[in-house]
């Protein structure tokens, strides 16, 4: 695969997976609209793999509490926060797992693949955010994250199989409109992603293996670092960003990408 093509597809994810203006249409886009191969299924685990690092990287404290909690999860006690998060966490990923795998086996998430469908969720789901972080309360964190609060972002998540809803956004409208602050709606988002890429990394991963072609082995490994890299500065910028201004600069953004898609599409 030529080196631009690979920059240019580990970057847009590396960027767009944790901005809420959707990695999945940006990486759609890209083929649809500039005429380029698609990356094929190799190059799409590594880019999720480096972003995964990333994530895992920037929220460690989080990480490990969850993950020390998750011992207590299991011998039935959830009196600890580190137990909460870790329960929140399996349970907002069960919906995104159903309605993916779903999806997958009907051959409807390929049909969703268009770019008139990017441009109306880009549009109505970034005035839904728009909405949502004028509307929603300031008064959570993630002390307050709780089984309900899970589901119902979980809920969220799901949606954003569709392409162009962005599941960071999506999730952060759920959090916000649950009344968590800016920066705890998109720390919790952000936290949700880890057991998510892993579910749809590992979904892509198995067809991989089946097929078999490992000869992009070494792209794949590039892209995977260059999406780490990537993934780590957009993540960076937007938690600090996020402490200081509103999301409204990304629905911006989102409103302009989807006229402009819909006019792309329809005419």
């Amino acid at each position: 695969m030529p080196l631009l093509h690979l920059v240019l597809i580990a970057v847009i994810q590396g960027l767009t997976e944790f901005l809420p203006i959707s990695s999945s249409g940006h990486l759609i886009l890209l083929p649809g609209l500039t005429g380029m191969q698609d990356q094929g299924q190799m190059i799409d685990v590594s880019v999720h793999v480096g972003t995964l690092f990333a994530v895992v990287l920037y929220f460690r404290k989080d990480v490990a509490l969850a993950f020390a909690g998750l011992g207590r999860l299991l011998r039935g006690k959830v009196d600890t926060l580190g137990a909460r998060l870790a329960m929140g966490l399996i349970a907002s990923t069960g919906p995104v797992m159903a309605v993916g795998f779903i999806l997958h086996a009907t051959g409807l998430d390929q049909a969703l693949r268009s770019v008139a469908v990017i441009g109306w969720t880009m549009l109505i789901f970034g005035l839904v955010l728009y909405w949502a972080d004028q509307k929603g309360a300031e008064a959570k964190t993630i002390v307050d994250w709780r089984f309900r609060d899970a589901i119902t972002m979980g809920l969220w998540q799901a949606v954003a199989l569709i392409p162009g809803t962005s599941r960071s956004g999506i999730t952060i409208t759920g959090g916000r409109l649950l009344g968590y602050t800016r920066e705890e709606a998109a720390r919790v988002a952000m936290l949700m992603s880890i057991p998510t890429i892993l579910a749809s990394g590992a979904l892509l991963g198995l067809d991989v293996v089946e097929a078999g072609d490992w000869s992009g082995a070494q792209d794949a490994a590039l892209a995977a670092g260059l999406a780490f890299v990537a993934a780590l500065l957009a993540l960076a910028a937007m938690m600090r960003l996020t402490r200081r201004i509103s999301f409204t600069p990304y629905v911006i953004y989102r409103v302009i990408l989807g006229v402009a898609l819909l006019v792309y599409a329809y005419t």
